[in-house]
């Protein structure tokens, strides 16, 4: 079996999509996902002009083969753009693995180590009591673990990450925010003391840092939040900034992730060897795809660090499939993070996990058990939308 053609479909069923489908010459195709939030047609040209020429005549079923010619194949390795476009590829390729085995990807990957996936979900809002509302709203879905962020007020403020100020829509510059670490440090504690106080013990809380803090002022966050237990503290630093991750471990017994912005397990590598964080949340969609992601969770599974990947809005259910498979998959998952697609999204592209009672899991259709209507997705062409950025008060660039 070869394969024939390799095709990358944009699309924006209320957001933007890069879908790829391979062929082969025996009828069987796959697809994957290769969306780069903000940077669609970078990955979409790289797939089409450069990557697509490589693949044509070549054996899908030599995934790791594949993997390894078009990572180091370039000379230039490594990095979000190619590294998305790389997912996508290889994420379509265990799709037609899978169909021709007629089994589901995490029956490759060596069978079920449990029956679900531990799912958290988001729940944000202006202030503490908003943000209770909608984790009891999470609660009553059956969410036991729920990601809790709450707008930060203040003089000359505007926008708070993780807090929705209406849906994205094309624009010709990115949404800029106002933001100020001091009053953000000042927030959080005030924010999970008033949910632990109102919620029950056994809920476990989750909060997104966002790669916002120098590292002294997420270890003294970090220590901050300690009489809160949270289930873990996410991304407190920007991935430059590895070996300041012992400054935090040394003055926090605060469960830290960390991971959605490595592009690979050479980068994830030393915050797992040196215990330094206990979650790692890479994206399958940005690092290579499956093939990558097992690799990174049996480096972490010897040092106890349990994974928690990546699983927003702007990668489609295609890459929140693999996440599940995987999840189902290695013996050192922890949680996985979701979201409910549209049916605009569902439409486009049916299949996917499906939810129940705070755990997620996949069928035993063959491959990814995923598809994409393509007539569907000509109904919605890309519209040029970005990442919002982040400025201080006084209008400098924030150093996030």
């Amino acid at each position: 079996m070869r394969i024939t053609a390799v095709k990358t479909l944009v699309t924006c069923p209320g957001r933007n999509y890069v879908l790829v489908k391979i062929e082969t010459d025996d009828g069987v195709y796959g697809w994957g996902d290769a969306t780069l939030n903000g940077r669609e047609l970078a990955v979409a040209a790289l797939l089409e002009q450069h990557l697509a020429p490589l693949l044509i005549g070549r054996d899908p079923d030599r995934i790791e083969d594949t993997f390894q010619y078009l990572s180091r194949g370039s000379y230039w390795r490594g990095g979000p753009i190619q590294m998305t476009a790389i997912a996508g590829i290889d994420l379509a390729l265990w799709d037609i693995k899978g169909k021709r085995a007629n089994l589901p990807v995490y029956s490759l990957l060596g069978g079920r180590c449990r029956d679900g996936a531990l799912a958290y979900t988001h729940a944000s809002g202006r202030d503490a009591s908003a943000v209770e509302e909608r984790v009891r709203e999470a609660m009553e879905r059956g969410f036991k673990v729920v990601r809790a962020q709450v707008g930060v007020q203040g003089t000359g403020l505007r926008g708070t990450y993780g807090v929705p100020e209406g849906k994205p829509t094309e624009a010709p510059l990115p949404r800029e925010e106002t933001w100020e670490p001091s009053v953000y440090r000042r927030a959080v504690p005030r924010l999970l003391e008033h949910l632990r106080t109102r919620l029950p013990e056994e809920l476990e809380l989750i909060h997104d840092i966002h790669e916002r803090l120098t590292p002294i002022e997420a270890a003294g966050l970090a220590r901050e939040v300690e009489p809160y237990h949270l289930f873990f503290l996410e991304d407190p630093l920007r991935p430059e900034h590895q070996e300041s991750f012992r400054l935090i471990r040394q003055h926090t017994t605060t469960p830290l992730a960390m991971g959605e912005l490595y592009f690979n397990k050479w980068e994830a590598l030393p915050v797992i060897t040196e215990e330094l964080i206990d979650y790692i949340r890479c994206d399958l969609g940005h690092t290579g795809g499956i093939t990558e992601g097992r690799k990174i969770a049996a480096i972490a599974e010897p040092y106890s660090v349990r994974t928690a990947w990546h699983g927003p809005g702007d990668i489609g259910p295609i890459v929140h499939a693999a996440n599940v498979h995987l999840d189902l998959a290695v013996p050192n998952f922890g949680v996985q993070e979701m979201v409910f697609f549209s049916d605009q999204v569902r439409e486009v592209i049916p299949g996917g996990p499906t939810y129940r009672d705070g755990y997620l899991t996949v069928t035993d259709a063959p491959g990814l058990g995923t598809d994409v209507n393509e007539a569907a997705a000509a109904k919605y062409p890309y519209r040029r939308a970005y990442l919002p950025v982040t400025r201080r008060l006084d209008s400098s660039m924030h150093d996030w």
